[in-house]
C-alpha cells in the first residue's frame, strides 16, 4: 500500500520495535497526526479471549471521562412519560411506532438505540436491518434499560460500546488528537480498567497480548500496557 508524503515522514518517528510509556505513547500519536482536521484516535486491544466461547464473548460498554470528542445523534424507542423523559434529557429523536416504521424504511439519521424493555418485542422485528449495523439496542451496553435520562446523558457524555471481532480484538474511540496526550492517556487507563475487570476467569496466560492506539490515517504506536495502569499514579 502506498502512503502519502506526510504519513511516510510521520512514521520515522516512531520506533515499530519498541513498546512505548502510555503517556509518551498519546504524546506521539499526537505528534504524528497527518491529517487537517481534527483527527480521533483509536486504540486496539488484542486480546487472548476466544469470542466464539460465551464467556469470553465480551461486551459492554464505558463511559469515558473526557468523552471522545463526537457527538452522537440519540434515537430513544419508548412511550409516555419515558418518552418524556427521553426529550428532556436531549435525545435527538425520540417515538416508538411511527419511527420503527421510517427505520424498516430505510431511515438511518442516528446513531445509537435506546428502547425500553416493553419496547424490544416490536424492534426485534427489525433485527434484520438493525443487527448487520450494530445498532440493535442490548442490556449489556445500558441501551435497553427504565433509567432513560441516565441512558441519553452517558452517551452524549462520551460513553462508548465494545465487543471483540472474530479474533479477540476490541477496537475504540478514545478521544481527538486536540485532547492532549494526558486526556488520552486518562481515557486509555479507563478503558484498560474496564478490560482488566472483566477478564474471563477461564482464560489462561497472557490477557493482553499487545496494545497500539493511532490517530486517524496515522502511524500506529505500541503501548506498554503495564505503564496503563500506572497513568495518573
Amino acid at each position: 500500500m502506498k502512503r502519502g508524503k506526510k504519513y511516510v515522514e510521520a512514521a520515522k518517528l516512531v520506533d515499530t520495535a519498541k513498546v512505548y510509556d502510555a503517556v509518551e505513547a498519546c504524546e506521539l500519536v499526537c505528534k504524528t497526526s497527518v491529517t487537517k482536521f481534527d483527527a480521533s484516535v483509536d486504540v486496539a486491544f488484542r486480546l487472548n479471549i476466544d469470542p466464539r466461547k460465551a464467556d469470553q464473548n465480551l461486551r459492554g460498554a464505558i463511559v469515558l471521562p473526557n468523552g471522545t470528542g463526537k457527538s452522537r445523534k440519540i434515537l430513544v424507542v419508548a412511550r409516555g412519560a419515558k418518552a418524556q423523559e427521553a426529550k428532556d434529557a436531549g435525545a435527538d429523536y425520540v417515538g416508538d411506532t411511527e419511527l420503527l416504521a421510517k427505520i424498516n424504511q430505510g431511515w438511518f439519521d442516528f446513531d445509537i438505540i435506546v428502547a425500553t424493555p416493553d419496547m424490544m418485542g416490536e424492534l426485534g422485528r427489525l433485527g434484520r436491518v438493525l443487527g448487520p449495523k450494530g445498532l440493535m439496542p442490548n442490556p449489556k451496553t445500558g441501551t435497553v434499560t427504565m433509567n432513560i435520562a441516565q441512558a441519553v446523558k452517558e452517551i452524549k457524555n462520551g460513553k462508548v460500546e465494545y465487543r471483540p471481532d472474530k479474533v479477540g480484538n476490541i477496537q475504540m474511540t478514545i478521544g481527538k488528537v486536540s485532547f492532549g496526550a494526558e486526556k488520552l492517556a486518562e481515557n486509555l487507563k479507563t478503558v484498560y480498567d474496564v478490560l482488566l475487570r472483566t477478564r474471563p476467569s477461564t482464560v489462561k496466560g497472557t490477557y493482553m497480548k499487545n496494545v497500539s492506539i493511532a490517530s486517524t490515517m496515522g502511524p500506529g504506536v505500541k503501548v506498554d500496557s503495564e505503564s496503563i495502569a500506572k497513568v495518573g499514579k
